[in-house]
């Protein structure tokens, strides 16, 4: 095979519609644009959302929430997810190692959902007051 020699696959590539070459092509004298306005015209557009000069959709709608910039770095983890871990020393490259939390994530925090049956050492994690209770109550600890 040359560098030359290589064409994409037949059917693949279609020629592009030539538009005001005369009545037989069936794209000749308005190319397609209708008669006269804005739209037939070469420049003549508008911004997106723009609705003639009435106030847009996204103007008349309120605005409603909020995404915080931090969404991407925090983290839940839940009792029964820390259960399953076959570590008793568990930190934030454990739970990255383990696919529990995205590569992102910078802070974790343990909340109570499910059971804790063994013993764990958490560090440089968060918990709700629920938790810990359920963790130190197994004989776990947070460091």
């Amino acid at each position: 095979m040359q560098l030359n020699s290589i064409k994409p696959a037949v059917g693949a590539k279609r020629a592009g519609r030539r538009v005001g070459r005369g009545i037989g092509s069936g794209l000749g004298k308005t190319a397609g644009r209708g008669h006269k306005g804005q739209k037939s015209r070469a420049g003549g557009f508008h911004k997106v959302g723009f609705e003639g000069g009435q106030m847009p959709l996204q103007r008349r709608l309120p605005k409603r929430g909020f995404k915080s910039a931090q969404r991407a770095f925090n983290a839940e983890i839940t009792l029964t997810q820390l259960q399953a871990l076959p570590v008793d020393e568990v930190d934030l490259l454990t739970l990255k190692a383990a696919g529990l939390v995205g590569e992102l994530v910078r802070h974790v925090k343990v909340v109570k959902t499910g059971e804790l049956a063994r013993r764990l050492t958490l560090k440089g994690l968060g918990a709700t007051a629920g938790a810990k209770a359920a963790i130190e109550a197994v004989g776990g600890s947070l460091a």
